[in-house]
């Protein structure tokens, strides 16, 4: 139990990381880049990458938890 509470407390402080980059990298878009370059640039860095890991880190234990339960 306690396993599933660590890896969704740590998915969730890896999802909020991510976006925040992803949020402060929306500057871009006033620097004239376009929607496309910006997305390629998002999925080009590991920082914001870490957004699907850590919504993986989020779903497992909380399906685990309702599997436990049911």
């Amino acid at each position: 139990m306690i396993r599933h509470i660590f890896f969704f407390i740590f998915g969730i402080l890896l999802v909020s990381y991510s976006l925040m980059f992803i949020i402060i990298y929306l500057n871009l878009l006033k620097m004239n880049y376009s929607i496309i370059e910006y997305i390629k640039y998002i999925f080009t860095h590991i920082e914001c990458l870490l957004f699907i890991p850590g919504i993986i880190l989020i779903i497992i234990p909380v399906k685990k938890c309702i599997k436990i339960k049911s």
